[in-house]
């Protein structure tokens, strides 16, 4: 059985994300739908000693709904994001014990210069699932595949097309797909389930919807025991 995972890119994610690709055979970046920007495209967040806050990258995408503009064509309006960003990060996080372990990782993020969101996105997320040891999922963008239809049709045939037989979803989207589609093309499908074990955070209470980088930060090497357990990858 072959699995199949299909996810928009998504900037820094959280640690069900990473569990998603970790489970896949084959990742696919859905990168060739409408850009939304209200969603975990371009942003996500970080636990500061002034509550959440929000780290967000500057997009090119006014009237992005009249014009259908598509995530994989998303420009970044403003490269001084990426200094903010590592600053905020270097700041909140400098009492958290594996900080320096990435400091590299982050470096190598933030330094290098992209036009597009989802190069920056796609590239940090495969680095961060690499540092986590996922080394067996192949990656692939939708936007590579040429596939056209609506929602559920649409999913169906990117799984079909990358030989896949099984696909696993978040439950968010049990509201509009269709699961007799993949059984009418013989293939079987799962919703994802999270439910993961708390971590010490540095400023509590403790939020489960942050950036995997906080558990990276503060859990260093047994990150992965905080997604997936010991068993895995």
């Amino acid at each position: 059985m072959t699995t199949c995972v299909i996810l928009q890119p998504s900037y820094i994610p959280w640690r069900g994300y990473f569990h998603l690709i970790q489970r896949a055979d084959v990742f696919v970046f859905y990168d060739d739908v409408q850009y939304d920007k209200h969603g975990w495209r371009n942003r996500n967040r970080v636990k500061t000693a002034n509550g959440t806050q929000w780290l967000t990258i500057p997009v090119n995408a006014s009237g992005n709904v009249e014009s259908g503009l598509l995530l994989k064509d998303a420009r970044i309006a403003n490269a001084s994001f990426a200094k903010k960003h590592l600053s905020t990060l270097k700041q909140t996080y400098a009492r958290a014990p594996f900080l320096s372990r990435y400091a590299g990782l982050l470096e190598s993020f933030y330094t290098k210069k992209y036009a597009l969101l989802c190069d920056f996105t796609i590239d940090t997320t495969r680095a961060l699932a690499a540092e986590l040891g996922i080394d067996k999922t192949k990656f692939v963008r939708s936007s590579e595949l040429m596939v056209t239809g609506e929602r559920t049709a649409r999913l169906v045939e990117i799984v079909k097309r990358v030989g896949a037989t099984h696909y696993i979803s978040g439950p968010s989207a049990k509201d509009y797909l269709d699961e007799a589609a993949f059984a009418s093309q013989g293939m079987t499908m799962e919703w994802m389930k999270y439910d993961y074990t708390e971590y010490e955070q540095l400023h509590p209470p403790f939020d489960p919807f942050v950036t995997v980088l906080d558990l990276l930060f503060m859990k260093g090497a047994a990150a992965p025991e905080y997604i997936w357990g010991k068993s895995a990858p």
